[in-house]
């Protein structure tokens, strides 16, 4: 079966820290660009961070210098580690494949996303 697992999502304090995975079955990660994306209930989904084929990162000016994305290709997973978290970056967390981090995701490359919450 061909899918995306994400996980670690959860409930942290502000300036707190949480490191996202994202495994695929089913096929190989490493023949795609992998994006993290967030969406916050009623508002549009949008990327914050994505790797190349090549381990090339790309981040949302929001995210810069707070969150890291890497992929290991061994455990075929990809992974989003997120520090100095702000309550603005409270949303549903999904992980998705693309042709490349220009493009969008197909509607059959997502996970089915994970929380996080950042709240006192």
């Amino acid at each position: 079966q061909v899918q995306l697992v994400e996980s670690g999502g959860g409930l942290v304090q502000p300036g707190g820290s949480l490191r996202l995975s994202c495994a695929a079955s089913g096929f190989t990660l490493d023949g795609y660009a992998v994006g993290w994306f967030r969406q916050v209930s009623g508002e549009r989904r949008g990327q914050v961070s994505c790797i190349t084929t090549s381990n090339v990162p790309h981040y949302a000016d929001s995210v810069k210098a707070r969150f890291t994305i890497s992929r290991d290709n061994a455990k075929n997973s990809v992974y989003l580690q997120m520090i100095s978290l702000k309550p603005e970056d409270t949303a549903i967390y999904y992980c998705a494949t693309m042709v490349d981090c220009k493009s969008w995701p197909s509607f059959n490359s997502w996970g089915q996303g994970t929380q996080v919450t950042v709240s006192s």
